[in-house]
């Protein structure tokens, strides 16, 4: 039998354990009770960003953007599709780098948007500049 998935709940941020059979199936946080996989990008800040990274199994896609940023505003809507589409597979987020410049400066986001793909807390990939929907679903796929 394979170890349990840890996957962090996008509502409490609490981290559960699915068994990689049942992952599809999506699941239910044990402590707030709410769906682990909702088909949306997960609103990041910095006091949640460290425990998305660093304690989930399933890769995480994180979108560094800004407010004033219009390609980042244009590939909004595709980054949030995108997400429906790879969800229970890997989790995509967003961490507002005007908001969070801390974590943006701790990881050199020189530009924006910048996709950067995390994986048991290391970083696997990275891409910057707006995308649109199918490929950014090629790039993260071809990551894993």
């Amino acid at each position: 039998m394979n170890e349990p998935l840890q996957v962090v709940c996008p509502h409490c941020h609490v981290t559960n354990r699915v068994p990689p059979e049942r992952l599809a199936e999506g699941g239910t946080c044990g402590k707030c009770k709410q769906p682990l996989f909702t088909a949306h990008a997960v609103e990041l800040d910095g006091a949640n960003f460290a425990r998305h990274v660093a304690a989930s199994d399933i890769p995480l896609v994180v979108d560094f953007w800004a407010p004033w940023c219009a390609p980042c505003r244009m590939m909004a809507p595709q980054f949030e599709k995108a997400a429906a589409q790879l969800e229970p597979g890997m989790r995509l987020a967003k961490l507002n780098t005007e908001e969070e410049q801390t974590v943006a400066a701790r990881y050199g986001i020189r530009s924006i948007p910048t996709l950067i793909m995390f994986r048991r807390g290391k970083e696997i990939a990275r891409q910057s500049g707006a995308m649109d929907g199918p490929s950014l679903i090629r790039w993260a796929r071809s990551q894993v």
